[in-house]
């Protein structure tokens, strides 16, 4: 067994408790890791002085690694397409579908791994992927292999499409697949490679596409499936209420809204999660809290798309369970999750301020007009968004040994180096603020499982240089060979 000591950290955030504003900050404390797992944390006189390896934290903000809910990693292949970076939704596919059916498991396993470096050097330690487009002899397989060999925790979901244009679906007929072959691969991937042991480092989920691309017979196996797996904590997962046209088509082809249809194919309870959820509707917040179905909010794609502001801090309030996605490369076109969770505290701020004036009677008997903004800035917090990405993340994806730093979770950290401009002036009054409120920065230290992935701002088990010169080669390659 190793040992890792993160030594006299400026402040470590814990978020070590279920509720907002009560999770211990430490200052000039350390956190002493055995093997995989968390031994210890508080104050640095009181832990070990010494380690097989030892981390010089002085001046750094230490918190719980950052979890990625929702993402299509092979996008990453995709970014800036001009053809497209003005689209919305479904625009958006229709102009990529044909690009994708170019993928081959080579430009799955690099730019898996070129998402997964993005996310790893910007303090991202556990990230789900959503793979549904298999041509040319692609598997998840590939993907998963890839999170291996750079030492990402991985939740890889088996997407899948069945529903093709001639079936009044979306995507073209070329990239869709027999629905008999998608559950048999489904339940081969679970038998292979999920783990649903503490400190897991990979889950596979079961994840149709959406609503516009599979069946409603697909939808009803697939969540059989998953539960046929008793005890395996083996998870749903898929798109649901994007956009306005997704709200359309929902009700055009099924005659109900996004939720009831997800309600009537047995796609709500604590063991789904689903992503966006951008236009749901009190009647779809309410039923999500009671049933605990996950969301995992987006909110830079949905920029991006123009989609609209989903209702987070509504969804938090009902007691939804709410983490952060960067969502597809190729429609944020980043996979930074400070970032991420920077913009989602921004644009719950916005949104708020967006909604409709209401008139109410206040305390002195008087009529007045709020425009949205009663709450204010404290719409969303900086702690808040943090949480999102942190515990809330873990909650979405059924991990309770990850999301935040306590004795016996896994060893999963992020180190921030508050003595860089970015923070100057900001983090001497309060470092955890001041990472959403004053930048966007690159992890100094992330650790997985124990194991340091980056070091200094530079990733240590895959060099990056060829591997992104490789990346750019397969990206071109695949738009040319849609032309």
């Amino acid at each position: 067994m190793s040992t890792l000591l993160i030594h006299n950290a400026r402040c470590v955030a814990t978020f070590d408790a279920p509720q907002a504003g009560t999770s211990r900050e430490l200052r000039d404390a350390s956190v002493f890791i055995r093997d995989h797992l968390i031994e210890a944390i508080g104050p640095a006189a009181d832990l070990p002085q010494s380690a097989d390896e030892v981390i010089d934290a002085r001046g750094h903000l230490v918190m719980p690694g950052l979890v990625n809910t929702h993402h299509h990693m092979y996008q990453s292949l995709t970014r800036a397409i001009p053809e497209v970076q003005d689209a919305e939704l479904f625009g958006w596919l229709r102009g990529l579908y044909p690009i994708w059916a170019g993928l081959t498991p080579e430009m799955v396993q690099v730019s898996t791994q070129v998402a997964m470096a993005e996310l790893l050097m910007s303090g991202c330690t556990t990230s789900s992927d959503h793979l549904y487009i298999y041509p040319n002899g692609a598997r998840l397989d590939d993907s998963i292999e890839a999170a291996q060999a750079i030492g990402m925790r991985f939740v890889a979901t088996r997407g899948s499409m069945s529903v093709g244009q001639s079936q009044g679906g979306l995507p073209p007929d070329r990239v869709v697949e027999r629905e008999d072959f998608i559950l048999k691969d489904t339940q081969r991937l679970i038998e292979t490679w999920h783990d649903a042991r503490h400190g897991a480092m990979v889950n596979v989920a079961v994840a149709p596409c959406s609503p516009f691309s599979v069946s409603r017979d697909l939808m009803r196996e697939s969540a059989a499936l998953a539960r046929s797996f008793k005890g395996q904590n083996v998870r749903l997962h898929t798109h649901l209420a994007e956009n306005d046209h997704d709200l359309a088509y929902s009700q055009e082809k099924f005659n109900c809204t996004p939720t009831q249809y997800a309600q009537d194919l047995g796609w709500l309870g604590a063991d789904v999660w689903h992503a966006h959820c951008v236009k749901l509707d009190a009647e779809g917040i309410s039923l999500f809290a009671a049933t605990r179905t996950g969301v995992a909010h987006c909110p830079c794609s949905n920029m991006r798309l123009a989609s609209g502001i989903a209702p987070v801090r509504q969804m938090l309030n009902a007691g939804v369970p709410v983490g952060l996605g960067v969502d597809g490369s190729a429609s944020n076109d980043a996979a930074h999750m400070v970032n991420e969770a920077r913009q989602a505290m921004l644009l719950a701020r916005v949104g708020r301020a967006m909604q409709a004036p209401e008139t109410r009677t206040n305390a002195m008997g008087e009529r007045q007009t709020f425009f949205g903004c009663d709450l204010g800035p404290a719409e969303m917090t900086a702690r808040d968004a943090l949480r999102v990405a942190t515990r809330g993340g873990a909650q979405v994806l059924g991990r309770p040994d990850i999301g935040h730093l306590a004795v016996g979770m896994c060893a999963d950290l992020a180190l921030f180096d508050l003595r860089t401009l970015a923070f100057a002036g900001g983090a001497v009054h309060d470092p955890v603020g001041a990472l959403l409120l004053c930048a966007s920065p690159q992890a100094a230290y992330t650790v997985v499982n124990g194991r340091v992935v980056v070091r200094q701002g530079q990733l240590t088990t895959l060099e990056l240089g060829p591997l992104i010169e490789r990346h750019n080669v397969l990206a071109r390659q695949l738009a040319l060979g849609a032309v």
